[in-house]
Order: C-alpha cells, then sequence, then structure tokens
C-alpha cells in the first residue's frame, strides 16, 4: 500500500475550486516522492556525476584509479569495459563485478558506488624506448593508458558530468589536455555522453609555459631539468599555428603539447588534443621536415583511416607539416623545393601504398602524391581549387578515410576523374575491398 491507497477524486464533479483541488493534488503528489512529469512540468534532470581519482605511485610505477558515480536515480545500469589491458588490475566495486575474458562489467548500485583498480605504467615501445613510464622523478603516459575504454548502459539521454583530480606526492603536479584553471579539472569530450578523461598526462616537478596562438590555447609542459625547450616550441607554433588556423574550418581550442627525455620513446606520438614529443628531437630536421609538426597535424585533424589507408593519414600530417612551415615562414619556398624532392627520392624505395602500416618510405611517397594531386587540381581550376579544399571535404565527412573518398572527392572538384589518383597509381590499394568500413563513433 502507499500514500495514494485511500485518495478518490471525481473531477467530473467539481464544480467549483478546480485550481485549489489540483493543487492540493499536486502537493500530495510531491510530498508521495513521485517524479513530477516530463510532458508537465518540463524534463527530469538525467545528468550523472562521475569523478576520477588518480594517485600516484612513484615507488611501484603505477597508478591507483577511483572511478565515483553518483546519480539521483537509476540512470546508469551498467559500465562495461570490453577490453582491459593485463596492466590493469585489482579491480573492486560497490554493487557486481563481472568478467568475460578481458571484458569486465560493472552494475552499480542505484544510487551510485566507486569502483577502483591499479595500473603499471611502464611500457616499453617496440623494445625501443618507452611510451608510457613513471618514475620516482616524473610520469608520461596517456589517460587511455590507466583508464580503460568504457561503454555505459544508461537511460535514454542520459549524460555524465566527469570531472578529475590528482593526488601527487609534495612538489609535483600535473599537466593534461583540459583547461587547469579549476579543481577538480573537468572533462569534455562533446561526441560521447560518457566522458572519460583522455590524452597524454605529464606530472612531477614541471615547466609550464602557456599561450594563446591564433586563438588557440597552448601548454607546453615537461619535468624540470630534462632540457624541454618550451620556448623554442612556443616559437615555432607562433610561425604555424595561424596557419593551422586559416586552413581548417574547426580549429582545435586546445593543444597541449608533453615533452621529456630518456628512457621514453624518441619520437612523436600524438592523442585527442594533446601530443607528446621527446625533449632531444629536433623542431626542424636537416631535411626541412618536422616531427612536432607531423604531431600538431595529427592532433588538429583526428582522421581516423581504414584498413589498410595509414598512408593517407600519414601522408596528410607530413604533407600539411611541411606545408605550413613554409606558410608561416619558418623555412623558405627554395628549401621548401629541395625537402619534397628529397621525399620523392626517399619515396622509390616504397613498393606499395595500401598496407597495414604506413613506413618512412610509404609515407614519402604519400607526401609526394598529395604535392602532385594538388597541382592537378589548382591546374584544373585555373587555381581556384586546390588540395585545402580536398581537406576540408574530408573533414566534414566524419568517416574513417580511405582510397575511394580521395579519389571520388578529388573527381567533384576536377570536375572529372583524378590522374593522380587512378588506381593503377596507387599500388596495392586495388587488393583492399572498403566496402564495409564502419563510420566513426
Amino acid at each position: 500500500m502507499n500514500c495514494f491507497s485511500g485518495l478518490r477524486v471525481r473531477l467530473g464533479g467539481l464544480t467549483g475550486g478546480a485550481c485549489c483541488l489540483l493543487f492540493a493534488i499536486l502537493t500530495v503528489l510531491t510530498a508521495c516522492g513521485v517524479e513530477p512529469s516530463e510532458s508537465a512540468d518540463g524534463p527530469v534532470s538525467r545528468e550523472y556525476d562521475v569523478h576520477f581519482t588518480i594517485t600516484a605511485d612513484p615507488e611501484n610505477a603505477s597508478v591507483e584509479v577511483a572511478m565515483q558515480l553518483r546519480q539521483p536515480r537509476d540512470l546508469v545500469r551498467e559500465i562495461s569495459f570490453p577490453d582491459v589491458s593485463p596492466a590493469m588490475s585489482d579491480f573492486s566495486g560497490d554493487g557486481k563485478l563481472l568478467w568475460e575474458g578481458s571484458r569486465l562489467r560493472w552494475m552499480p548500485p542505484d544510487e551510485g558506488g566507486e569502483l577502483t583498480w591499479r595500473a603499471h605504467i611502464a611500457h616499453q615501445r617496440e623494445g625501443n624506448g618507452y611510451d608510457a613510464w613513471l618514475g620516482p622523478d616524473w610520469g608520461v603516459f596517456r589517460a587511455e593508458d590507466i583508464i580503460p575504454r568504457a561503454r555505459t548502459r544508461a537511460l535514454k539521454g542520459s549524460e555524465s558530468d566527469t570531472t578529475l583530480t590528482f593526488a601527487l606526492p609534495a612538489d609535483w603536479s600535473a599537466i593534461t589536455e583540459y583547461p587547469a584553471n579549476s579543481d577538480p579539472v573537468h572533462v569534455r569530450r562533446p561526441e560521447r555522453r560518457f566522458d572519460q578523461p583522455a590524452g597524454w598526462i605529464v606530472m612531477g616537478n614541471l615547466g609550464v609555459r602557456r599561450e594563446r596562438i591564433a586563438g588557440i590555447r597552448v601548454a607546453i609542459a615537461g619535468p624540470e631539468g630534462e632540457s624541454v625547450r618550451r620556448m623554442d616550441m612556443l616559437a615555432l607554433l607562433n610561425w604555424t599555428l595561424p596557419e593551422l588556423a586559416a586552413l581548417l574550418p574547426d580549429p582545435p581550442p586546445r593543444l597541449t603539447i608533453v615533452s621529456s627525455g630518456d628512457p621514453m620513446w624518441r619520437g612523436g606520438l600524438s592523442a585527442p588534443a594533446s601530443l607528446f614529443i621527446h625533449a632531444d628531437r629536433p623542431l626542424i630536421s636537416e631535411n626541412a621536415t618536422s616531427a612536432l609538426m607531423h604531431e600538431v597535424m595529427h592532433t588538429a585533424l583526428s582522421l581516423r583511416s581504414a584498413p589498410g589507408m595509414d598512408w593517407i593519414v600519414e601522408g596528410l600530417a607530413e604533407y600539411y607539416g611541411l606545408e605550413l612551415l613554409r606558410r608561416g615562414g619558418a623555412i623558405s619556398a627554395r628549401r621548401y623545393e629541395t625537402a619534397l624532392t628529397q621525399l620523392s627520392g626517399w619515396a622509390s624505395e616504397a613498393e606499395v601504398l595500401c598496407g597495414a602500416s604506413s613506413t618512412g618510405p610509404t609515407t614519402a611517397k604519400a607526401v609526394t602524391l598529395f604535392r602532385e594531386l594538388d597541382l592537378e587540381l589548382q591546374e584544373a581550376s585555373a587555381g581556384d581549387v586546390d588540395l585545402d579544399d580536398l581537406l576540408r571535404r574530408l573533414l566534414s565527412r566524419r568517416q574513417r578515410v580511405d582510397h575511394t573518398a580521395l579519389i571520388q572527392l578529388a573527381k567533384e572538384l576536377k570536375g572529372q576523374a583524378s590522374d593522380v589518383l587512378h588506381i593503377d597509381k596507387l599500388p596495392g590499394c586495388h587488393r583492399i575491398s572498403t566496402d564495409n568500413i564502419p563510420e566513426q563513433s
């Protein structure tokens, strides 16, 4: 029995005071704790709170992660982690935990709860340096290295309000891809209903330089004593980011660059809104290319390749990394042409374009192809259309990129099929079917 058991109202018999009676009924409804009708009283909140606490344990090269879920009602029924890394262990939580191989399903209590685990950080990249590291003095890793990617089963329309804090040794701080002007840090990923922290994290006794360049908030951070050239990077970005902002219809609002020395891998690696670059990498190499600008382009474009099409993503990042150096005046037009000539020579070592991953020669071959395509589009349109236009259309598709998309977009812009992108000039690509490639999520 509930508090409505004895309530009987015949509205049809009312002759006066209807408003007062209706008010009395609504008062009873409220007192009984019944949720108001969404249609009558506006939408009920479908926002739930998720808070991550990351506790660094440098002595054991690991972190403890606590994920707290708070919700006004039973919005989130299940959070599942489809592929938990072996580096993550000691999972414990309120409610029910169910393991299915490497998949973990968490069914939290109706009002929420807490799930905790430990993540071991150190990870070698192909036996040649680390792409994730935590030592006694500092750590550099991605949020994805310590927080497994998740899916939620929740009431339709539910969204998270996600925050993040760090528990660190004395004198340590942490920098992420998110704005640091609030405590806790607010995590925003507009493309997802469940916001999870992503991107590069650096922690330790840090040196940080911040600047707004062409509307992009830039943060460059690295451990003190690691010879990170923060000001040099800012100088290069002051030349190139205005050109990036002019190129893209929707430039990234933020760019976080983290850097350190050994034992990290001696290269560059991108992630959403952030990237890592080894402190010893030259900002511009002797051949006029730039590992830093290559990773900046990956971060800004956020393109994903279809199977076998890595050459497109890598080629665009390398081509436009070089282009922005020229457009911004960081290198001369003569130096730019010399770089393209050298890349063309290196491209002769590549037998195919389409393959599992793009090698150095393959990427060089892709750069040469994109340069030829740019010239072809300009010639066909008397200079009205170029590769920039194709790139913008490619970005607007919001799909995994493949050679068929390039061929189609080039045909639309040129008005006829591209000679540069004829399938016979794309070695290895005719063997790859792209009929059932899923769109980006």
